[in-house]
């Protein structure tokens, strides 16, 4: 019962970007934009293809997961941080509440990067088996690895969490950072925090160093396989559809890496934040910008959609 009462007593505030309100403001605008454009972004992909029969392949299966991941993992910090920035940071969150944001953020977080992994194999799929391309990605296989990602980063959110959320706080935290993240917190934590900090690593390895490994493998093979190609529309089609993958692959994982692959002890509250506002609200606004600039296909069958909606 004490314990109890112990733990409904911590709550948690976040420091603000700036004492001055002014500055606050225009940061919330800015983060308003971004976070509304996300949405609107990645939901107009995700309606595209759920809508457009021509795009009921693999690819654009993924993408269309990736979209809906990009929703939810965005909603999960911002309008918490939005609120906060309002507010100058003077609302607090219960030790649950963080928990549970920390839990979303990691399990989507690295569903996302996961995902990214799997898009970057079927494009190699594609490229450099194309007749057996439909054989080898059945949408059957394409469910499985599309849940895989998400059971994955349900189990390493999970243990991430009931491991930092065990450790002793103190009743009243400030936080440096504008959403609950992982070494932060941590950082708030009194006790042996070796655990923890061994779990962030191997979340790390898992969803960051071992996807980028294979997407990097994947792709000296697919530009090998697409300088194959005789045809010039050929091999430009192929590059369209692969570059804009590979731009926003460096964007997640270039970011992400630079925050939690590098000791805990050398996390600098003041450039975390920094690069965070990029994975957090930069990102989902650019990838479906990215998506549907490179993307002839997609966007074809964007105006495609508007305009049947229009006629009716």
């Amino acid at each position: 019962m004490g314990n109890e009462n112990r733990t409904k007593e911590i709550q948690f505030y976040f420091h603000p970007f700036s004492p001055i309100l002014e500055i606050q403001m225009l940061i919330f605008v800015a983060f308003l934009l971004m976070y509304v454009g996300s949405l609107i972004g990645n939901a107009t992909i995700f309606l595209t293809v759920w809508a457009e029969r021509s795009l009921h392949t693999p690819m654009y299966f993924f993408l269309a997961n990736l979209a809906a991941l990009e929703i939810f993992y965005s909603s999960t910090v911002a309008p918490l941080a939005l609120v906060n920035l309002l507010t100058m940071g003077r609302i607090p969150i219960s030790v649950t509440g963080c928990g549970a944001q920390m839990f979303f953020f990691v399990l989507l977080g690295s569903a996302d990067c996961i995902l990214l992994g799997i898009m970057a194999y079927d494009r190699f799929v594609a490229i450099r088996d194309p007749l057996r391309y439909s054989l080898i990605m059945r949408w059957q296989l394409c469910a499985q690895l599309a849940v895989g990602a998400l059971v994955l980063g349900f189990i390493l959110a999970l243990q991430l969490t009931v491991l930092i959320f065990h450790l002793p706080f103190c009743a009243h935290n400030r936080i440096p950072h504008f959403y609950c993240d992982v070494l932060p917190i941590l950082r708030l934590a009194f006790g042996d925090t070796r655990t923890p900090e061994a779990m962030i690593f191997i979340v790390s390895v898992i969803v960051l160093t071992i996807p980028f490994s294979l997407i990097s493998v994947s792709y000296i093979f697919i530009v090998a396989a697409i300088l194959k190609i005789r045809s010039t529309e050929g091999r430009r089609k192929a590059f369209s559809t692969c570059s804009s993958h590979l731009t926003v692959v460096l964007l997640q994982y270039g970011c992400c890496s630079l925050i939690y692959l590098r000791p805990s002890s050398s996390y600098n509250p003041e450039m975390g934040r920094v690069v965070s506002v990029v994975y957090t609200f930069v990102t989902p606004v650019l990838n479906p910008l990215i998506y549907s600039m490179r993307n002839q296909e997609l966007k074809d069958a964007l105006n495609k959609v508007m305009k049947r909606h229009l006629l009716n």
